[in-house]
């Protein structure tokens, strides 16, 4: 399957439309059309409705594996290219939101006082950009959030040779509003909030739907949308009553206008892991060592 008619795909069922894929590849919109009639003819069968523009079900299956399937083919790419462009004075950062902590904060000052001329970027973005930043060495490191039963990882996408290891753990708790009647209680089950109402923030909040998936519930609907990764601002939503949200308890409980009330039921944990290539830079090894102690520090008795 040549991906290049994979990317036109792609391009062409995320933009619904032939010329508007076209523009936004850079190709004509001839182009386009040959691409996907070359890519039905390698698979045997349709793909794309063209009017209006719409998979089949056949092209909504493999839509399915795309995505994947082009971020590996990037992956091995850029892998491939930190062999010959290696920065060993240069540190990029990725963080979800609420993975930014003090903690990694204080291990970029120690690694930057020993380590005196690095070039230390951070950037904060949405869980899947910051995966899909280091498997394509956009980023040396990656620190993500979300939650989990005590035992079991954070569900990741397939990383290939990439890594990703537990940093940090602590409760899991829901933001109320300071004068919603439960934000009184020492504790709440998650499965007596279903049918609340919710802030949908997936890339600073728990994403909704893996609040469904870990209470096998259909519930969990979303009042209001909140795209970006602005904490203070999802507190102000919360704050305002548009809905609850779920955060690390030492984060939630910094929010001004909120109280963070810990998660019962069912048990979880709310972790950071760090993920990064099979070969990391001395730098980005460096800090990954730093995070990994500091995370056994804060575990131990």
């Amino acid at each position: 399957m040549d991906p290049h008619l994979l990317r036109t795909l792609v391009a062409v069922l995320d933009h619904r439309s032939f010329s508007h894929a076209a523009s936004a590849l850079g190709y004509t919109q001839s182009a386009v059309s040959q691409h996907i009639a070359a890519l039905e003819a390698d698979l045997g069968t349709r793909l794309v409705e063209r009017r209006p523009v719409a998979p089949t079900p056949a092209g909504a299956r493999l839509m399915e594996h795309a995505p994947a399937l082009l971020l590996r083919l990037d992956a091995a790419r850029a892998d491939l290219a930190r062999l010959r462009h290696a920065r060993p004075t240069r540190l990029t950062l990725a963080c979800s939101p609420a993975a930014l902590t003090p903690a990694v904060a204080q291990a970029l000052a120690q690694l930057r006082g020993d380590i005196a001329s690095l070039d230390v970027e951070v950037q904060v973005l949405g869980r899947a950009a910051v995966v899909e930043d280091v498997l394509t060495a956009r980023a040396d490191l990656g620190l993500i959030d979300g939650i989990a039963a005590p035992s079991d990882p954070l569900p990741l996408p397939d990383l290939g040779p990439g890594t990703a290891l537990a940093t940090a753990e602590q409760p899991p708790a829901v933001l109320f509003p300071d004068r919603h009647p439960l934000a009184r209680r020492r504790s709440v089950r998650l499965t007596d909030l279903t049918q609340a109402q919710w802030v949908d923030a997936p890339d600073t909040a728990v994403p909704l739907d893996r609040l469904r998936a870990v209470c096998r519930t259909d519930g969990f609907r979303p009042r209001i949308r909140h795209r970006g990764t602005d904490l203070h601002g999802l507190a102000a939503l919360a704050a305002a009553g548009h809905g609850l949200a779920v955060l690390p308890l030492s984060l939630a409980a910094t929010l001004p206008g909120v109280t963070a009330v810990p998660v019962e039921e069912p048990r979880l944990v709310h972790r950071t892991e760090l993920v990064h290539a099979a070969h990391p830079t001395d730098a980005a090894q460096q800090l990954a060592d730093l995070l990994l102690a500091t995370g056994r520090a804060a575990a131990a008795p």
